[in-house]
């Protein structure tokens, strides 16, 4: 019953900067763990960072100090605003949201990130 939509994604040069955003419709609920990840070409999906119904954040090391996840619970929006981009950050990115059990019940359908170098 949500529906989770990602927008945001383009072709950006290495060293550049790009803000994901991902809109909640449908129904949704306050206390929620939301959750950007990604999936490169050949590789197995993986964790980026999460935000916590507290405002707590959590971020893979791959991206620490270069992304930030931040939310907007008023517009029922995620986002992510990628800094210091590397080619090695290409991927589709997708959100997803859960409820702080470990598991993402709900994804979105992703938007790409391509890095050129």
């Amino acid at each position: 019953q949500v529906q989770l939509l990602e927008s945001g994604g383009g072709l950006v040069q290495a060293g550049g900067s790009l803000t994901l955003s991902c809109v909640a419709s449908g129904r949704t609920s306050s206390r929620n763990i939301l959750a950007w990840f990604r999936q490169a070409p050949g590789k197995e999906r993986e964790f980026v960072a999460l935000i916590n119904w507290t405002d707590g954040t959590y971020y893979a090391n791959s991206v620490k100090g270069r992304f930030t996840i931040s939310r907007d619970n008023a517009k029922n929006a995620l986002y992510l605003r990628m800094n210091s981009l590397r080619p090695e950050d290409t991927a589709v990115y997708t959100c997803a949201q859960g409820q702080g059990n470990g598991r993402y019940d709900y994804w979105g359908q992703g938007t790409q990130v391509t890095v050129s170098s």
